[in-house]
Formats: structure tokens, sequence, C-alpha cells
């Protein structure tokens, strides 16, 4: 079996405002996805997916920015590589194809869309609960009764990284389960 050539990428989705613990959960997300290797694919149109991912990139992990513009950022945006789609609303297909896993905080109605999307495509869905916003609610009233893609809710950076180690494991990413496994504790590829 040939080993994955590029990292478990994660989508982040959603919406919440700075000062909320949802807007400092995402930056801890961005944060810890760095730390245990993965890619974060973030549209930064939130406070909430643009803090992740510069929490990302200061924690030197690599960030894909989707936009839905077809204009590149200031050179300030907070990613390592920007894709200008010009697809508008469009581009929530490539967020939610972009991600082995899409982390849920809060949500408008673009969030619910890509979410939908997500979970045609049999994308996990990672929602963060007990914050406030539109996912708390994801894990008892999933997109339909189809089941298409698991639910793994969240509410601690704890919570998180099991649902991450989940996504790894279920994308045979062996390098990136070893980065997720708690310190003090054995490899999680053993």
């Amino acid at each position: 079996m040939t080993e994955r050539t590029h990292s478990t990428q994660i989508a982040i989705l959603g919406s919440a405002e700075p000062g909320s613990v949802a807007h400092d959960l995402a930056g801890a997300a961005g944060t810890l996805i760095a730390q245990c290797g993965m890619t974060l694919i973030s549209g930064c149109g939130s406070p909430a997916t643009r803090y992740a991912a510069e929490c990302a990139v200061a924690a030197g992990g690599p960030v894909l920015s989707i936009l839905p513009d077809a204009q590149m950022p200031e050179l300030s945006w907070p990613a390592t590589i920007v894709l200008p789609s010009g697809m508008g609303a469009a581009r929530n297909l490539l967020m939610a194809l972009a991600g082995d896993g899409c982390i849920v905080i809060g949500g408008r109605a673009g969030t619910k869309s890509e979410v939908n999307l997500a979970w045609l495509h049999g994308r996990p869905l990672l929602p963060l609960v007990g914050h406030g916003g539109w996912s708390d609610c994801l894990p008892e009233s999933p997109p339909d009764e189809r089941g298409s893609a698991p639910i793994w809710p969240w509410a601690s950076l704890s919570d998180l990284r099991l649902a991450l180690q989940r996504v790894a494991e279920g994308r045979g990413d062996l390098a990136r389960l070893n980065a997720i496994a708690p310190a003090g504790s054995s490899s999680a590829a053993t």
C-alpha cells in the first residue's frame, strides 16, 4: 500500500464574533490542525474562519483559502495558498469538497449550504456544540435522514483532537494519527 503524499485537509466553515468562546475555539482549532500536520481550508470570510487561518499560519501550518471573488486578496491575507475562484457562493462546493472533514462553527445560510454539500459528498462533519449558533443543532438535526456522513461533535479541544483523529484514521493518514496522539499516550497508529 502506498503512503499518502498529502496531509489530511480540514475545512473550517461558519461564523462567530470576536470575544465569543466559539471565536476563541476557532483560533485554537486552527492552531491544533497546524500542530497535527494537517492542512486548514478556510475561506477567511467570517471573523472565526479568518482567525482559525491566522492561528494555523502562526503555528507554521499550511492554509488554503478559497475565495468567492476572482481577485487576489492583499498580501497580508492569512493563507499560504490562495485560490480566487470567481464563483461567488458556488465556491461553497469547493469548500465542502476540499476537506477530508469539515469543522462547523456557529453558522448562517452560507454555512448551511457548505454543510449540506459536505453531507451529500460524505465528508465527516465536526460541529462545535454548546457554544451557540446553528452548529449546536447539527448532531440532533442532520441535513437529512440518509446518514451520508458521520457527525462528530466537539465542545473542547480534547473532543476536537479525537474527532480529527477519526478523520485521519478514516483517510488512512498514519502520519497524522501519530501527530494527533495525546502526549504521553501510545501511538494512535498502533
